[in-house]
């Protein structure tokens, strides 16, 4: 629990304290308690209190600040201190700091948040959907709400015929803030003009006064408590004359930005880890080091050799675990995840495709470190040299791969284009980065079935064996394969039920009233211990009947992914063989 001690608050405390285990974490807690009626309220808290309640306090030392002493009265409440101290490490120094820092965004991001709620509880509004806007909207939002809140109430009057109230507020919708945030901008960004243009004229006078200033302090100026004076001075001119305000750090979503914003996964609602994956060892290693050593640790390639790839290929036949790959190495690398198809590329209106792509690297930049992840890949970027093939399709491969690797991009903006795709030998040459995903060997389809069984109950499954029997089986064929092995049980224990159903039928229909209220609790208790049983290995063996290769190994498509991974894959030679009669 993480909260501002006030009344409301301790009686909560006190009372879940009484059956519930608690955790409450105060931050800053000097600057907390250093109102008196907080410092008694804190006491009448630890007083009332009972049973397992652990509560934790922070304060934040200054690197200017030479007292590191607590004060006596905080130390009287928090009797044991632990001091954090950085890493000596600098490897781990490097990655403590990136934490610290995303850790202070991630609570700035939410204490901006709990701002505007507070400002919107207090005129009578609701937004249900307010975490949906991005963070720098938020930020700006927070800053200048208070000027926002009225616009924002007049758009969402004007755009809703039959407004929403709940509990006597006005229901708005994000949108609404975010029209409130743009006309705010508009408005700043035209004041902004006219006091560059009044600071101009002031620089001007200003500049004739201290010359004027300075002749006339020429003598006097030998002394240092002159000196002292005049340095003294220099705020109080700089405060007089102010300087225009600064534009924000992040540019606002354009209209086009604003589409693909809602394809944003943000790394921690992926929820896909490289344990999740039973298996392609080589393949993880191989993106550990293209992939998210760059992401993690940008310090290390700012050489001139090394430097972060670009763009990877994904290639492999169906069901071998590409968009899990992708997914994971988001989810692992903390970095923001964009879902890209053509229906997202793709206008109606001339022009307004290389607009939208322009707009995906854009706004990756934004939210970077970013992997824009293009399944398919061969419908968005199939080879150039194809008859028939529309311009407007040719203008957005161009622009694709010129915000991709070329004059366009940024040496400094971590974006990663990571594409999968199944038919490799229909794309363009200037796709980079290849590794084939192919089909598990035994070894992996073994470590695949432990990965998707080890939540499951099992009985000497043997693994060395199912390995063998799969043979030509991809990872997605083998999780349905477990799929349809786990239905099994199932049916037995509904069979079991149904038998048990007719059973009471003819007991009801013979009149065994005196037993009915027996069985009735033997079968409650019997429904409330329902228990599966665990899967054997002839439920894997019938399982298997029904459960096919979906891509057969040795068939041509297969040998045709082979032979190109052979030619333009990770090592491979691009080199064709030459017939031995032109030796």
């Amino acid at each position: 629990m993480n909260f501002d001690l006030g009344h409301p608050e301790l009686i909560v405390v006190v009372s879940v304290s009484k059956t519930n285990p608690l955790i409450i974490y105060l931050r800053d807690v000097e600057k907390l308690l250093e109102s008196e009626r907080f410092y008694k309220l804190f006491q009448i808290l630890l007083n009332k209190i009972s049973g397992p309640v652990l509560i934790l306090g922070s304060r934040v030392l200054e690197p200017e600040d030479d007292c590191q002493e607590v004060s006596e009265g905080v130390s009287a409440l928090f009797p044991y201190n632990i001091e954090i101290r950085p890493p000596e490490d600098e490897s781990q120094l490097v990655s403590w700091k990136n934490r610290l820092e995303d850790d202070m965004k991630m609570i700035q991001f939410r204490d901006k948040k709990n701002h505007i709620a507070e400002v919107l509880a207090a005129n009578d509004i609701q937004c249900d959907d307010l975490a949906s806007i991005c963070h720098a909207d938020t930020m700006c939002l927070s800053n200048h709400i208070e000027q926002i809140v009225v616009s924002a109430i007049s758009y969402h009057l004007i755009q809703t015929k039959e407004p929403e109230y709940r509990n006597g507020k006005l229901v708005i919708s994000s949108k609404s803030l975010s029209h409130g945030l743009s006309i705010f901008q508009e408005g700043g960004s035209r004041s902004s003009e006219d006091s560059l243009k009044l600071d101009t004229n002031t620089d001007s006078k200003g500049k004739e006064g201290e010359v004027c200033s300075k002749s006339e302090s020429k003598p006097e100026s030998s002394s240092p408590e002159n000196k002292n004076e005049l340095e003294k001075s220099l705020p109080s001119n700089k405060n007089d004359n102010p300087l225009p305000p600064k534009a924000p750090e992040v540019v606002p979503d354009n209209e086009f930005e604003k589409r693909i914003r809602p394809e944003v996964i943000p790394a921690d609602e992926i929820g896909v880890t490289f344990a999740d994956i039973g298996s392609l060892d080589e393949t993880k290693d191989s993106l550990q080091e293209l992939v998210m050593l760059p992401l993690r640790r940008p310090d290390l390639f700012k050489g001139g050799l090394l430097k972060p790839c670009r763009g990877i290929l994904l290639f492999g036949p169906p069901g071998t675990g590409k968009t899990m790959l992708a997914k994971a190495i988001a989810n692992e690398a903390g970095a923001s995840f964009i879902n890209v198809s053509m229906s997202t590329i793709t206008s109606k209106w001339f022009g307004e495709d290389e607009k939208n792509v322009r707009a995906l690297f854009t706004l990756a930049a934004k939210v970077s470190p970013t992997i824009i992840f293009v399944d398919e890949v061969d419908s968005m970027l199939g080879q150039r040299t194809r008859v028939g093939e529309h311009e407007a399709m040719r203008k957005i491969k161009n622009e694709f791969m010129t915000h991709w690797d070329g004059l366009m991009t940024k040496p400094g903006e971590r974006i990663l284009v990571l594409a999968a795709t199944n038919r490799p030998f229909d794309l363009d040459e200037a796709i980079i980065r290849r590794i084939m995903v192919g089909l598990p060997s035994t070894e992996s389809r073994e470590k695949i079935l432990r990965t998707l069984l080890s939540k499951e109950k099992t009985d000497d499954l043997d693994f060395h064996e199912l390995g063998q029997m799969t043979e030509g089986y991809s990872g997605s064929d083998l999780k349905n394969l477990c799929i349809t092995a786990a239905y099994r049980p199932v049916r037995e224990l509904i069979q079991q039920e149904r038998l048990k159903d007719q059973e009471r039928k003819k007991r009801e229909e013979a009149g065994k009233s005196a037993e009915e209220s027996k069985d009735k609790e033997d079968e409650a208790c019997e429904e409330k211990e329902i228990i599966l049983r665990p899967l054997n290995m002839e439920d894997m063996r019938k399982a298997k009947n029904q459960v096919a290769a979906s891509f057969a190994s040795e068939g041509s498509g297969m040998n045709e992914l082979k032979q190109w991974n052979d030619l333009y894959g990770e090592g491979g030679s691009r080199k064709k063989e030459q017939l031995t009669y032109f030796l």
